[in-house]
């Protein structure tokens, strides 16, 4: 659901193709440690128009696709 716009953001941090993003893509095969994470889902709030309070490890772009709808409810 939140996909999309996941893919756009690590494709942006990054400098890769969003092509290149998949579901099963880990965030440290991309070149995303833990500060990247945190600026990432800022960028991510804007984009999307929600607050995300991360509570829990997500390692995968689908990790936290799957978060970010379970804590909508």
């Amino acid at each position: 659901m939140y996909f999309d716009a996941i893919a756009k953001i690590v494709a942006e941090r990054t400098g890769c193709d969003v092509s290149a993003v998949k579901p099963e893509s880990r965030f440290s095969e991309l070149g995303i440690d833990s500060l990247d994470t945190v600026e990432l889902l800022m960028n991510l709030e804007d984009e999307i128009g929600i607050e995300i309070d991360l509570d829990q490890k997500v390692e995968t772009i689908d990790d936290l696709d799957q978060f970010i709808q379970s804590k909508q409810g």
